[in-house]
């Protein structure tokens, strides 16, 4: 086989993975944490093994799904915090973001994390929480890099850095999903709250020399 037939080829399953995740995004939408490989394989017209001859299982899928919409939510983020703002303006664009994507697309924040009840045949036992502790670990790291970049903290840098990387990210986690469970106030409500609770240490913080800025 020539390199060019390999290269179609490889094309080719590419094209194919993104279909089989886009109806699969399209059961997510509609069955939230319910979603089950049957479903799945229905909505792409395809059998079940078929699907997990691309995906393995649930978890191949799972996998697959999250870093997909890991990295949307990622460039979001990045975006807010690289608009021309002041600094408190892009740490409330940047709560907003997050809350705005999980407002937006409820059910597949319920899948991506947390576990479904009752999920039944081969579906059942599936751990998301085993599979989402990841997400909030790369999130965490690359919130962390962005200040370190951006922010003089002084001796410890790094580490402080990556203290806060990771504790904003567990902060916006846990408050939006009870926000998103409860709704006891206005998502604007909720991101003033967070940007009061953020900005003390922030707003002391200086530029680092030569960094992009924050």
């Amino acid at each position: 086989m020539d390199t060019t037939q390999r290269t179609e080829q490889q094309r080719s399953a590419d094209r194919r993975r993104r279909e089989l995740l886009e109806a699969a995004d399209r059961v997510v939408l509609r069955d939230g944490p319910q979603a089950s490989m049957n479903a799945i394989a229905a909505e792409a017209g395809i059998t079940k093994p078929i699907l997990y001859r691309h995906f393995g299982d649930k978890s191949g899928l799972y996998a697959a799904l999250a870093t997909r919409h890991t990295d949307a939510l990622l460039n979001s983020l990045r975006a807010a915090l690289d608009a021309p703002a002041e600094r408190r303006e892009r740490v409330e664009a940047t709560l907003d973001t997050y809350l705005a994507a999980i407002e937006a697309r409820p059910q597949v924040y319920r899948f991506l994390m947390h576990p479904a009840d009752g999920s039944t045949g081969a579906d059942q036992g599936f751990d998301v929480g085993k599979h989402s502790a990841p997400l909030l670990r790369r999130m965490g790291e690359e919130l962390a890099q962005v200040i370190e970049d951006r922010l003089d903290l002084g001796p410890n840098s790094q580490q402080l850095a990556r203290v806060w990387g990771h504790g904003i990210v567990g902060m916006m986690h846990a408050a939006g999903d009870w926000w998103l469970g409860e709704r006891p106030c206005s998502r604007a409500e909720l991101v003033k709250s967070l940007a009061d609770l953020l900005w003390g240490r922030l707003a002391a913080a200086g530029d680092r020399i030569g960094g992009p800025g924050f």
